[in-house]
C-alpha cells in the first residue's frame, strides 16, 4: 500500500526523478576497473575460467555471478498504481522505484524490466527466457486475471521464486494483523466469520492465504461490484468461483450482519458506518482501498468503538505497507536460494510480523512517531515500516520455512550466524534517518528558511510542507510570494514569510540583539541596519524569540560567515560548536569532525569533539569507535604535528569514557580493522572506525568536500553541533534534498535536547 497521506507537487516529483542522472537507478561495479589487468579479470580472457566452471556446474552461478542476489522487476503497465493501464513505458519510474525499496530495505540488486505486451502467453515467454540471469522475479502492476495466469505459469515454468507483490505483499501483511487482531479480541482463525469486499487480485490472494492459515471457507464471503459471490451465480470467472459460497445473503450489507472480520480492497467509500453497527461484538476491520479507504478509522470507532481498523495510510494507526514484505521475503528466499515462495514461507513471515508487533518496541521507533505509545493493542497491530528489526526477523522465519518445506537448495546450517549477518548488512543510520523523517511527521515544527528569495530554498520549503514534515517559515522581501508562484504554488499567501522591512517583530529583535550586544561595541543604530538587512540576524533572532523552533541557512554565502552571524544572537552551549560531516555508505555510516568550525583544534578541544560525536553517532543507530585520524601511524612515520591527538587520547584515557578510541593513526588503518589485528594487534578498537577526529579543520574539511564531490547525496551535512538554539548552516551546493534533511534533523533533535 502507499504512503497516500505524503504530499508534493507535480514539478517537485518531476525535478526529483530528471535532476542530475535522470531516473532512480544505475549499474554499479562490485569489483576494481582501474587497470588494464582488471578489464582482463572482469572480461577476457579472465571471464572465461567461472563461464567454464558454470557450464560444468551451474549452480556455481550463484557463487561467480550476481544472479543470488539479482530481482527482476517486471511490469506490462496494465494496472499502474490507481492509475490503471498506461503501459509499460509509464510503468517504468514504479519499477524503478520498487528496485530502489528493494535495496533500501534490504539489500537486494532489483532491476527493472517493462514488457511491451498485454499478450500473456508473450508475457510468460519472455520472462521464462530470463530465467537464468536472475534469482528471483517480482511482478507488479499487472491487471486481474492475466496476473493470476502469469503468475501460475511462471511458477511452473521457473526453478527460481516469482511473485506478484499486490496479491500476495498485501496478503501477507493483512493476516499479520488478522492474527494479532484474533489475538487481542480472543478469536481463533478457525472460526472467524470474514466478508471481503473487493474480488480483484489483491483480495484473492487475501483470501487463499487466510484459508490457507486455517480460516474456513463457508465462514469466508467475498463480495464483488455486483454483491455476494455466491453459487448461484452464472456470471464468475474460475477465481471468483473458487470462493463462491453457499448462501442467501445477496449484498454487502446483508453479508456483515454477525461477521467478525471486514477486508475491504475495493473502493473509497464502500463501507458505511450503519452497517459496521451490525458487525460482531468487537469487529476486525481492514479498510484497505488506496489512496482513501473503505471507511475512515474515526468513522468506523464513531460507530463501532470496539472496533480494531487497519488501513493502507501511514496517517492512521495499523498501516498495512507492503515494504514490510516483499523486500525481507525476497532476502530469505534468496539467501537459501529457494525454487520458489509457497504458501509455508508466506505464513511464516505473516506470523514473523505478528510476533514482532507484539515485542517491546525500540525507543527509535517510538520517538519517531512522536513519542506515541507503541505498544502492542489496538492501535498498534502492525509493525512501523522502519522498525529495523525487521531485516533479521522476517528473512529468518522464511528461510526457516523455505527449508521446511524442501524448496531450499542451500540450507542455512547456523541461523543464529545468518541472523547477526543479516543485522550487519544494512547501515543503521540509514534507518535513523528514515525515522526522522517518521518523527517530524508525528510531531511538526516550525523551522526558518533564512534564505526565502532563493529557489532552491524555497523548493525545499515546498518539500517540507507538503510532505507534511512541518511549517516552513520563510524570511525574504515582497519577491518570496512571486518566486512561490512561478514554482507552481497556487496560493503563495497560505506560506508564512517574514520581511524584516515591514515586520512589526523588527522592534523586538532590535531590542533583544541590542540588549545582548550594547556592550560588546555595537551601537543601536548598528543593530537596527543588522536586523533589517541581514536574513540571518534576523531570522536568528526569530529564533531567539520563539517564533520557529529551527533554523536553516547557508546555502548564499561561506559556512563561516553565516556561523558568525547566527553566533552572534545565538551564542553556543558553552562547548565550542563543531561540524559532522556524515558519510553514509549500504553497509556503514563514518562520521568525520570537525568539518566546519576550529581551524587548529587543541588537544582538550579534540578530545571535547570526540566525546560529542560519540554521542551523535550513537544517535545515529551506531555504537561509536573513533580513531584520531593522522598521516602518521603510533608514530611511524615520526610527525611533528601529532601532539595534540596524543595528548587528546591521554585525556580520554583520564575521563574513562564509555566508547572506543586509539590513535593517532592513518584513515585507511582506521577503516580496516583486518589491518589493524594484522599489523597493530594492540588497537583498541574491536571493529573498524566510524568516527574519523581530525587534526584539523583543513584536513577535515577537505576530506568531506573530496566526498562529497565524488560521492554525491551521500555525505551529508556538515551537521552543526553546540548551538545553544536548533541551527543547521548548509553548504553552498546543498540540494533542496539535502535542505529538508538538515530542517527534519534539526527540528527533530537529533543532537540531543536544547536549552533557551
Amino acid at each position: 500500500m502507499s504512503d497516500s497521506n505524503v504530499k508534493f507537487s507535480e514539478a517537485e516529483a518531476l525535478h526529483f526523478h530528471s535532476r542530475g542522472r535522470p531516473g532512480k537507478i544505475e549499474i554499479i561495479a562490485s569489483k576494481p576497473m582501474a587497470t588494464q589487468r582488471d578489464l582482463s579479470l572482469a572480461y577476457s580472457p579472465g571471464v572465461a575460467v567461472p563461464v567454464r566452471a558454470i557450464a560444468e556446474d551451474p549452480a556455481t552461478a550463484y557463487d561467480y555471478t550476481a544472479k543470488g542476489n539479482l530481482v527482476a522487476v517486471i511490469s506490462n503497465g496494465t494496472a499502474i498504481l490507481g492509475l490503471g493501464n498506461l503501459g509499460a513505458l509509464a510503468s517504468k519510474p514504479v519499477m524503478e522505484g520498487k528496485a530502489v525499496l528493494f535495496k533500501r530495505f534490504a539489500d537486494v540488486d532489483a532491476i527493472d524490466l517493462e514488457l511491451d505486451t498485454e499478450d500473456p502467453q508473450k508475457f510468460i515467454d519472455a520472462v521464462a527466457l530470463m530465467g537464468p540471469s536472475f534469482g528471483g522475479i517480482n511482478l507488479e502492476d499487472i491487471a486481474a486475471p492475466d496476473c493470476f495466469v502469469i503468475e501460475q505459469t511462471l511458477r511452473e515454468r521457473m526453478n527460481i521464486p516469482v511473485f506478484h507483490d499486490d496479491q500476495h505483499g498485501t496478503a501477507i501483511i493483512t493476516a499479520a494483523g488478522l492474527i494479532n487482531a484474533c489475538l487481542l479480541t480472543g478469536r481463533e482463525l478457525g472460526s472467524v466469520k470474514v466478508v471481503v469486499n473487493g474480488a480483484g487480485a489483491a483480495a484473492i490472494a487475501c483470501t487463499e492465504l487466510i484459508k490457507a492459515m486455517g480460516v474456513r471457507g463457508d465462514n469466508v464471503i467475498m463480495c464483488d461490484r455486483s454483491g455476494v459471490i455466491h453459487k448461484g451465480r452464472d456470471d464468475l470467472d474460475q477465481w471468483k468461483s473458487a470462493h463462491a459460497v453457499d448462501t442467501d445473503r445477496r449484498t454487502l450489507e446483508d453479508a456483515l450482519a454477525g461477521a467478525d472480520v471486514f477486508l475491504g480492497l475495493s473502493a473509497a467509500g464502500a463501507l458505511k458506518p450503519e452497517w459496521v453497527t451490525h458487525m460482531a461484538s468487537k469487529p476486525i476491520i481492514f479498510a484497505m482501498a488506496n489512496p482513501d479507504p473503505e471507511i475512515t478509522p474515526p468513522e468506523a470507532k464513531a460507530a463501532r468503538p470496539d472496533a480494531i481498523v487497519a488501513t493502507g495510510r501511514s496517517d492512521y494507526p495499523n498501516q498495512v505497507n507492503n515494504v514490510l514484505g516483499f523486500p525481507f521475503i525476497f532476502r530469505g528466499a534468496l539467501d537459501v536460494r529457494a525454487r520458489a515462495i509457497n504458501d509455508e514461507m508466506k505464513i511464516a513471515a505473516a506470523q514473523a510480523l505478528a510476533e514482532l508487533a507484539r515485542e517491546p518496541v525500540p525507543d527509535e521507533v517510538s520517538a519517531a512517531y512522536g513519542g506515541q505509545s507503541r505498544r502492542f493493542g489496538a492501535d498498534y497491530i502492525i509493525p512501523a515500516p522502519f522498525d529495523p528489526r525487521l531485516l533479521e526477523v522476517v528473512p529468518a522465519a522464511v528461510a526457516e520455512a523455505a527449508m521446511r518445506s524442501g524448496v531450499a537448495q542451500r540450507p542455512i546450517e547456523n541461523m543464529a550466524a545468518y541472523r547477526q549477518h543479516l543485522r550487519a548488512r544494512l547501515n543503521p543510520t540509514v534507518s535513523v534517518l528514515s525515522l526522522a523523517y517518521e518523527a517530524a511527521k508525528a510531531n511538526p515544527k516550525r523551522v526558518l528558511f533564512a534564505e526565502g528569495e532563493e529557489k532552491n530554498v524555497l523548493r525545499a520549503a515546498i518539500a517540507f510542507k507538503e510532505g507534511g514534515l512541518g511549517t516552513p517559515v520563510l524570511v525574504g522581501r515582497d519577491e518570496v510570494y512571486d518566486n512561490l508562484k512561478e514554482l507552481g504554488i497556487d496560493d503563495p499567501s497560505g506560506y508564512i514569510v517574514l520581511n524584516s522591512r515591514n515586520s512589526p517583530l523588527v522592534g523586538r529583535a532590535v531590542d533583544h540583539l541590542y540588549a545582548r550586544l550594547q556592550r560588546k561595541g555595537y551601537l543601536r543604530r548598528e543593530i537596527e541596519r543588522m536586523v533589517n538587512q541581514d536574513r540571518n540576524t534576523f531570522a536568528a533572532a526569530m529564533l531567539e524569540l520563539g517564533e520557529a523552533d529551527a533554523m536553516i541557512t547557508g546555502t548564499t554565502r561561506p559556512f563561516s560567515q553565516s556561523l558568525r552571524q547566527v553566533q552572534r544572537v545565538i551564542g553556543d552551549d558553552g562547548q565550542a560548536p563543531f561540524g559532522i560531516s556524515v558519510i553514509v555508505g549500504q553497509n556503514q555510516t563514518v562520521l568525520i569532525a570537525d568539518t566546519a568550525v576550529t581551524e587548529r583544534p587543541t588537544a582538550e578541544e579534540l578530545a571535547n569533539i570526540a566525546v560529542r560525536t560519540a554521542a551523535f553517532a550513537r544517535r545515529m543507530g551506531q555504537e561509536p569507535r573513533v580513531a584520531f585520524a593522522s598521516y602518521t601511524t603510533f608514530g611511524n612515520p615520526a610527525g611533528a604535528f601529532v601532539g595534540n591527538l596524543r595528548e587528546a587520547v591521554s585525556l580520554l584515557d583520564a575521563r574513562t569514557v564509555d566508547f572506543e578510541y586509539e590513535g593517532e593513526m592513518s584513515p585507511e588503518l582506521a577503516l580496516s580493522h583486518d589491518m589493524q589485528r594484522r599489523f597493530y594487534p594492540f588497537s583498541r578498537l574491536s571493529g573498524p572506525a566510524n568516527i574519523l577526529i581530525m587534526p584539523g579543520l583543513q584536513s577535515a574539511s577537505l576530506s568531506a568536500k573530496l566526498l562529497r564531490a565524488l560521492g554525491g547525496e551521500s555525505v551529508l551535512g556538515p551537521y552543526l553541533v553546540g548551538m545553544r538554539l536548533p541551527v543547521q548552516i548548509a553548504p553552498m551546493t546543498a540540494t533542496a534534498t539535502d535542505l529538508v534533511t538538515l530542517a527534519v534533523l534539526a527540528a527533530g533533535g537529533v543532537e540531543g535536547p536544547r536549552r533557551r
